[in-house]
C-alpha cells in the first residue's frame, strides 16, 4: 500500500511549483482499500457519487452524498466505495495561509472564532449538503476549465464564498475549528494515538502511518514508551478484550476474528488458545 501525496499526486509531475489553490473533478471505478494519504493542504472534499471513509489518528468518519468534509492537512487512511456506477468527488485544495488571510480580512464581530488549546483539535469538520452548497459545487466545475492565472482569481473568491456561508451556517462551531487549524501544537501525542487504536483492525503499519512514522522508527519508540514490543502488546490486548466479549456467549468467534485484526478464524484461534491455554470454542463451552 504506496503512500499518495495530495494534491501533488494528481498534477503534472513537470510542474516544479503547484498554484496556491487547487481543484480536482476526481473519479474511479473500483473501490479502494485503506489508501495511506499524506495531504500538504488543507481539502474540502465535496462526495458527489459513493462513500467515502476516513480513519485519522484519533477517529474516523464515514460520509455520503448528502454530506461532504472539511479535511485538515496531515496523515490519514481512506477508502472509496463505488456507488452505482462509480466513485467522485469534488476536491478543493488550500493552503494555511488562506485561513491566516480570512481570518484578518473579516476580523469583525461574528467571526472571531474561539479555540481552546487545550482541548484536542479534530482532524475533520462535516458538512451538511444544502441548496447553496449544490450551486456552489455546480460553479466549482465550471472554474476546472478556465486558463490558471483566471481560475486561481476566481478560486481566491470562491475560497471566501464558501467559508463565509458556512460560518454563516455553522456560526461559531464552523469558525471554532477553521481558528484550530491554526493552532501549531495539533499533533496527538504518540501514546494517545496508540491507545485510540488498540482495539481497531489496523495493523502496525498502519498505526504507524498514524504517527507520522516508519514502521522501524515507530517500533523502536513503542519499546521505549510500553517496554514490550508493538505485536506482543497489540496482540495481548485485543485478545484480551476477545476473550472478554465471547465470555459472554453473545458472538460467535467467526463473528469477531476481523474486528481484531485477523485474516481467518484458524489464526486467530491459534492466537487464542496459545495466549489463554483454551480456544474460544473451549472458553465458550464452560
Amino acid at each position: 500500500m504506496n503512500i499518495v501525496s495530495l494534491p501533488d499526486h494528481f498534477f503534472q509531475p513537470e510542474q516544479d511549483v503547484l498554484p496556491e489553490l487547487n481543484i480536482l473533478n476526481y473519479e474511479v471505478r473500483d473501490s479502494s482499500n485503506k489508501n495511506k494519504i499524506n495531504m500538504s493542504k488543507h481539502v474540502l472534499s465535496f462526495l458527489m457519487e459513493g462513500q467515502k471513509e476516513v480513519h485519522f489518528s484519533n477517529k474516523s468518519v464515514s460520509i455520503n452524498t448528502n454530506q461532504s468534509l472539511l479535511i485538515a492537512s496531515g496523515n490519514f487512511l481512506m477508502t472509496e466505495h463505488i456507488g452505482n456506477t462509480y466513485f467522485r468527488c469534488l476536491l478543493f485544495f488550500f493552503p494555511q495561509e488562506r485561513i491566516e488571510n480570512f481570518f484578518l480580512k473579516y476580523s469583525q464581530p461574528g467571526l472571531e472564532g474561539k479555540i481552546n488549546e487545550k482541548a484536542e483539535p479534530e482532524p475533520y469538520f462535516r458538512l451538511e449538503k444544502d441548496d447553496f452548497v449544490r450551486h456552489f459545487i455546480n460553479s466549482l466545475e465550471d472554474v476546472c476549465h478556465l486558463q490558471n492565472s483566471v481560475s486561481q482569481k476566481i478560486l481566491g473568491l470562491k475560497f471566501e464564498e464558501i467559508v463565509l456561508y458556512l460560518a454563516h451556517k455553522y456560526n461559531n462551531e464552523f469558525l471554532t475549528y477553521l481558528k484550530s487549524l491554526l493552532v501549531d501544537e495539533r499533533k496527538l501525542s504518540f501514546k494517545t494515538v496508540i491507545e485510540r487504536n488498540v482495539y481497531t483492525n489496523l495493523n502496525l503499519e498502519e498505526i504507524a502511518f498514524l504517527c507520522n512514522m516508519s514502521l522501524s522508527t515507530f517500533k523502536r519508540q513503542f519499546v521505549q514508551v510500553y517496554q514490550v514490543s508493538p505485536g506482543k502488546w497489540f496482540q495481548r490486548m485485543r485478545l484480551n478484550k476477545a476473550r472478554e466479549i465471547l465470555n459472554g456467549n453473545k458472538v460467535k468467534p467467526s463473528e469477531i476474528y476481523m474486528d481484531f485484526g485477523y485474516d481467518s478464524l484458524s489464526n486467530f484461534s491459534a492466537a487464542f488458545k496459545n495466549e489463554f491455554g483454551y480456544s474460544p470454542k473451549q472458553l465458550q463451552s464452560l
